[in-house]
């Protein structure tokens, strides 16, 4: 699927638009953050606070390995290269961490907002409940992607190009 998509988003002017946005995101949320961080009062508020900035972050970073691995290392930057670290010790005690905060950050920011906009019950639900069943279902979400993504048992075979990820 990757192989396929690639044709569209890595066009020059797609890819140029894609990054474009995620700096707009990156640059909003610090922006947000900063105004925003001590206004907070109620969890779902601090804890949109928290997973924008982590979001952002989290962006800085992937965009920048990216990048890097395919312009200077001359890595195809798929599967492969996202896994590297994820299934090598000691790197997978940073990655687990890494990965696993921005697929909840992802999630988090979600509900909070969902309990920030929704003024009514829905389905006998509140806003808040609602929400909770968004983080519940990202932690879902989280555990499957990992499980899916380390093959659980022996690990996922790194092709020898990829060791230069973990020092190899």
């Amino acid at each position: 699927m990757m192989n396929t998509l690639r044709i569209y988003y890595r066009n020059i002017c797609v890819e140029t638009v894609l990054l474009l946005a995620v700096a707009l995101q990156i640059i909003s949320g610090l922006k947000l953050f900063k105004t925003n961080k001590k206004l907070a009062i109620s969890k779902f508020e601090k804890l949109q606070i928290c997973t924008g900035l982590y979001l952002s972050i989290f962006f800085i970073i992937h965009l920048s390995a990216v990048l890097s691995g395919r312009f200077f290392l001359k890595l195809d930057t798929n599967f492969y290269f996202g896994v590297a670290g994820l299934n090598s010790f000691p790197f997978n005690l940073f990655f687990i961490r890494y990965y696993g905060l921005a697929i909840l950050s992802f999630f988090g920011h979600i509900a909070s907002i969902h309990n920030k906009k929704m003024e009514r019950t829905i389905l006998g639900l509140s806003p808040k409940r609602h929400s909770i069943a968004i983080l519940l279902f990202g932690l879902i979400m989280t555990i499957i992607i990992f499980y899916g993504l380390t093959n659980h048992f022996d690990g996922v075979t790194i092709p020898k190009e990829y060791g230069v990820l973990i020092g190899k």
